[in-house]
């Protein structure tokens, strides 16, 4: 069962858990400091919930979970073929999970995720190297956890990246 992700800002967790454990009659599925994620059954959602102070009640980021890597290459391919700029992250470690994805940005600017977890990790992880750190918000995290990683996940500095030929993404 594919599923949408919807990831937001939070300016205090615990607050923010409690709220939505009783708008949906469900407990966080993982909790871990500065972060908790519900699998929300009725409707389908993955709701993300990312402390970040100062940006409570913004968006995140968004996504569809998926069910396995051959789906999130399947969506990889259909993607890029039709024309659009995707960054894919294979085997990566990020929101306390292994997990391939693929990232794309709409027309403004929010970003996309297809994902799958592969697994748990008792690490956050790094968001993809950024060069303004108001891209981090995007890449599952704040902009100083990014900005500390040395991250790129924005589609404009990452297609710099590569038209010089380097690589951008670890």
């Amino acid at each position: 069962m594919s599923r949408i992700q919807l990831a937001l800002n939070v300016d205090d967790l615990d607050q923010a858990v409690r709220f939505y454990s009783t708008l949906f009659a469900t407990e966080p599925a993982k909790r871990k400091p500065g972060y908790a994620n519900f699998a929300v059954t009725d409707p389908p959602l993955k709701l993300v919930l990312i402390e970040n102070a100062g940006k409570g009640g913004s968006l995140n980021h968004l996504g569809v979970e998926v069910e396995s890597s051959e789906q999130v290459h399947g969506e990889i391919a259909r993607l890029s073929q039709a024309g659009l700029f995707t960054e894919e992250q294979i085997a990566t470690t990020c929101c306390f999970a292994t997990q391939d994805k693929v990232w794309v940005s709409a027309p403004d600017a929010e970003r996309w995720e297809v994902y799958t977890v592969l697994g748990d990790s008792e690490t956050f992880g790094s968001a993809p190297q950024l060069v303004e750190a108001e891209q981090a918000d995007a890449c599952c995290g704040t902009a100083a956890e990014a900005e500390a990683e040395g991250a790129c996940c924005g589609t404009e500095a990452k297609q710099k990246a590569v038209a010089s030929g380097a690589s951008c993404c670890s």
